[in-house]
């Protein structure tokens, strides 16, 4: 995998989410009894591309798509409700409770009646998938990448390591890759320092529990209800899907025969970060068909 020259720059890790982060205008709208965070970049007139992160996630699950992202569209990027810089949500939660906070908050952050398009990843392709429910006709646009919620899975977790505060600090760096090449990476030789770097900061400010919401079906049975074109878009080698790729085409296409699918041979459940420059294209292409 090839590097961007903006991270082959960078003094660090951390160092390269600054300076992305800088560039960033950062909105609030309400959720529970704080705040919800959103990140924006892009010129503030281009169309609006809302992208929701995946489980034990933030916005950071985007760091390598939203410069190339930004030159087409207004990007606003989420932290959802009770991950990353998010406040809590009121409890208990369900998808369509948490929906409805990030709803309210794309309402608030691109007001009107303005065409919207949607890119969810994992997690968030179900919390995505109810908010275009919601937006009805404004979401001319849904993407699901490495998507959850569309029932039927491997059983990767029980291969995932719990990491305790109290482990040596190099004991958690090498339990947090070995969970990286369990669920994220296809290839472990494509987990760096940033990947690991996004994992510590996310798992330490994730404070909902997201993997029953994940484990559900909740988003096969909310294709029907998407008024939008439906994407879906893979690594091969995605644990929460390989062996159910078929199933879950075709019951895509029983909803929309003309949907878009896309798959990169060899890339694991994060691919828009393990193969950017195969992504970026890819998903462009996707965001501008309508």
């Amino acid at each position: 995998m090839t590097t961007s020259p903006a991270l082959a720059a960078a003094a660090s890790p951390a160092a390269e989410l600054a300076r992305l982060e800088a560039l960033a205008t950062v909105i609030r709208t309400p959720c529970g009894s704080g705040s919800m965070v959103w990140r924006q970049w892009g010129p503030p007139t281009a169309p609006p591309l809302v992208l929701l992160h995946g489980g034990f996630g933030s916005w950071n699950h985007w760091v390598r798509n939203i410069e190339f992202l930004a030159q087409h569209y207004r990007v606003i990027a989420a932290d959802m409700p009770g991950q990353g810089d998010s406040d809590d949500p009121e409890h208990p939660f369900d998808a369509d409770s948490l929906a409805a906070i990030v709803a309210e908050g794309v309402r608030r952050v691109v007001p009107g009646d303005a065409p919207l398009r949607l890119m969810c990843f994992s997690f968030g392709s179900i919390i995505g998938g109810v908010v275009a429910v919601t937006l009805g006709d404004r979401v001319i646009s849904y993407t699901g990448v490495g998507a959850a919620g569309l029932g039927d899975r491997g059983p990767m977790t029980q291969q995932l390591i719990r990491i305790t505060p109290d482990m040596p600090e190099a004991e958690q760096v090498r339990l947090r890759r070995h969970n990286l090449g369990i669920l994220m990476f296809a290839d472990e030789g494509n987990i760096d320092g940033l990947a690991d770097h996004i994992q510590e900061i996310n798992m330490a400010r994730n404070r909902i529990r997201s993997r029953p919401i994940s484990l559900s079906d909740r988003l096969a049975r909310t294709f029907p209800l998407i008024k939008g074109r439906i994407n879906l878009i893979w690594g091969s080698e995605d644990v929460t899907a390989v062996g159910f790729f078929e199933p879950r085409h075709a019951l895509l296409r029983a909803v929309q025969p003309n949907a878009g699918t896309a798959m990169r041979d060899g890339i694991g459940h994060w691919v828009q970060y393990e193969d950017a420059e195969w992504f970026n294209p890819t998903a462009l292409a996707m965001l501008q068909r309508t």
